[in-house]
């Protein structure tokens, strides 16, 4: 790639480490200067980096000075350039991926040279593909004296609707101050909507019967260290078959499952953070961006559980809203896991409250790889915790019965995450016909 970068005195002896990178990589690099640490003006560097980008010169640009806030707004002066400071990892991907950002700036004075070369790599690699992105940018682009032109009916896209629909979801709630019923109250109302295309219906504490359609509920999963990619295959053609909620995976498989649940309604899940969550939030962050621009559409997340033992709930929010904002970047649920195994029933209260001060979309009970699974009380007092405000309670962890899922779903769970799925569902039919 022919990249362009430049700094001021500021920024001169990162500018030196990132072109040195930049070159080993392979990249054509133009460096437009300063060539010392002797003080300059920004404005003038950071012009000729984004005069590079815009004369088709270079396809993106690098200034460095010390903030890299002002090396921005003087790039931003000519036309054709999209220049965005990054400060790390998430806002350089977000530059990207949402912006279409050509030049990137850089604060030496904010960042160090590790941190500034893992922005530059993932900024580097990261593309705006989402069409609704696309579009934006192309309003950024347009002439601001020009009417913006009015969105088509056509432009709006499975995906849009999917997001207005989980919107609607959270606004209306599925707590007790519900008018709906719960799904034990009226079964073939659920199978209906089921029918129709719902992918998830909530149930009410004390519920005991789901819908014939058991599938649409589970999260069919494979998360084995040893699992190969014809076991991949396999749980997809699965998943496809019998029509589960969705396919979830460690996220190194996420792209096979994308390609081999293509054109199904079944949804490609991957993990994040799994299984033990001791893991840095921006490490979390940049995993579920990648899964998903992999096609994940759902994230499974494990909280930092030591930092909530620990009663470090700005931690265990930071931690939390770190993937959730990454998801919501994306258009992907968000699920975190409290590996409640582990936790006392304060702090599984705390985990769910803080995941609700998150925003995420679900919060699950277990990795599956702790010291139990999920538990009717533990769902229970989840789903009191939370179905109020619209989220959901995913039970994983040891469910592997027919009479498992009806326990689970009864006290409060709207998704199940077992790997016995298939015995699950075909239990299930054997019921529905008396055998």
């Amino acid at each position: 790639m022919k990249i362009a970068i430049g700094a001021d005195h500021g920024g001169f002896r990162l500018k030196e480490e990132l072109a040195a990178q930049l070159k080993d990589q392979g990249h054509d690099v133009t460096d437009v200067g300063t060539s010392s640490d002797e003080a300059v003006d920004y404005p003038v560097f950071a012009q000729a980096v984004a005069r590079q980008v815009a004369s088709g010169q270079s396809e993106r640009g690098i200034m460095v000075d010390g903030a890299g806030i002002g090396s921005a707004m003087a790039a931003n002066k000519v036309p054709g350039v999209r220049a965005a400071l990054a400060y790390d990892i998430s806002s350089a991907l977000n530059s990207r991926e949402h912006n279409d950002a050509n030049v990137l700036t850089l604060g030496a004075g904010l960042i160090g040279p590790a941190l500034a070369r893992q922005i530059v790599d993932a900024w580097l690699g990261a593309e705006c593909t989402e069409a609704r992105h696309q579009r934006r940018v192309e309003l950024i682009e347009a002439d601001p004296k020009v009417p913006a032109p009015p969105v088509r009916p056509e432009e709006i896209t499975a995906e849009d609707l999917d997001r207005i629909a989980q919107r609607l979801e959270a606004l209306l709630g599925s707590g007790p101050s519900s008018a709906a019923p719960p799904v034990a109250a009226a079964p073939d109302a659920a199978r209906k909507l089921i029918g129709l295309g719902a992918e998830r219906l909530t149930s009410g504490p004390g519920s005991v019967e789901i819908p014939d359609d058991i599938a649409r509920l589970i999260d069919h999963t494979l998360l084995k260290p040893d699992a190969t990619a014809d076991d991949i295959r396999r749980i997809c053609a699965e998943g496809r078959e019998h029509g589960f909620a969705a396919v979830c995976v460690n996220p190194v498989w996420a792209p096979l499952v994308a390609i081999e649940l293509r054109g199904s309604r079944v949804l490609t899940c991957a993990v994040v953070g799994f299984p033990l969550g001791a893991t840095h939030p921006e490490t979390k962050a940049f995993e579920a961006r990648r899964a998903i621009r992999d096609g994940a559409r759902e994230i499974d997340m494990v909280i930092n559980i030591g930092a909530l033992k620990a009663g470090d709930e700005t931690s265990v929010l930071r931690d939390i809203r770190a993937v959730v904002e990454a998801c919501r970047d994306g258009s992907a649920a968000c699920k975190v896991i409290l590996e409640t195994a582990l936790l006392t029933d304060d702090e599984k209260r705390l985990a769910c409250r803080l995941s609700r001060q998150a925003r995420a979309q679900f919060v699950k009970t277990s990795t599956g790889f702790g010291p139990g699974g999920a538990t009717v009380a533990d769902v229970a007092l989840m789903a009191h915790e939370v179905h109020a405000s619209g989220m959901e309670v995913k039970a994983s962890g040891g469910i592997r019965t027919y009479q498992d899922v009806k326990e689970m779903v009864g006290a409060g769970a709207t998704r199940i995450g077992a790997s016995a799925g298939v015995a699950i569902v075909e239990e299930s039919r054997r019921v529905s016909v008396g055998v």
